[in-house]
């Protein structure tokens, strides 16, 4: 965990709604209805809040969740068990002070606590996400696919990570 903060639960759902809307390039759009659902099955959904607001947040989901997303589908279609990092947003005022390294590291703690040995995700490739990128191959994410998706508007980087390391 980061000093001067902590890991806490997602119900500031409009706050969460708005940090989404934001960065809808880099994941994707969501209505209140549609977070609802996600955070009601999810493995683990968290934020962390400053004095300022919500500074970040994360929502994952385990293999048996019941979601229609294409990119979740590809790992489920792939692994028997795994954890899945649906959205992982950090405000820009609030990069670079370790906020996403901390929700991943609790949810990798978490993912290992239940016995997954997989958390998967995937990073744009069209239109490119560099920071993304690189911050994954950092946490030891490693490709193992790629997809264009939405009519080939978007590709994607499938990339898994052991929970445990």
């Amino acid at each position: 965990m980061t000093p001067g903060f902590s890991i806490g639960p997602l119900d500031d759902l409009p706050a969460v709604l708005s940090l989404n809307a934001a960065h809808v390039a880099e994941t994707s759009h969501l209505d209140e209805a549609a977070l609802r659902a996600l955070a009601d099955q999810a493995f683990l959904a968290t934020t962390i809040t400053t004095p300022e607001g919500l500074a970040a947040f994360l929502i994952a989901l385990d293999q048996d969740a019941r979601y229609a997303s294409p990119n979740f589908r590809w790992f489920q279609a792939r692994y028997p068990r795994f954890v899945y990092v649906d959205r992982i947003v950090t405000a820009p005022a609030q990069r670079g002070r370790g906020l996403a390294r901390a929700l991943y590291g609790d949810l990798f703690a978490r993912a290992a606590a239940a016995g997954h040995d997989r958390v998967a995700c995937e990073v744009n490739r069209v239109p490119p996400n560099p920071g993304s990128d690189a911050f994954h191959a950092a946490l030891g994410f490693e490709e193992v696919g790629t997809a264009q998706i939405h009519g080939g508007a978007k590709t994607v980087r499938y990339l898994l990570r052991g929970a445990v390391r």
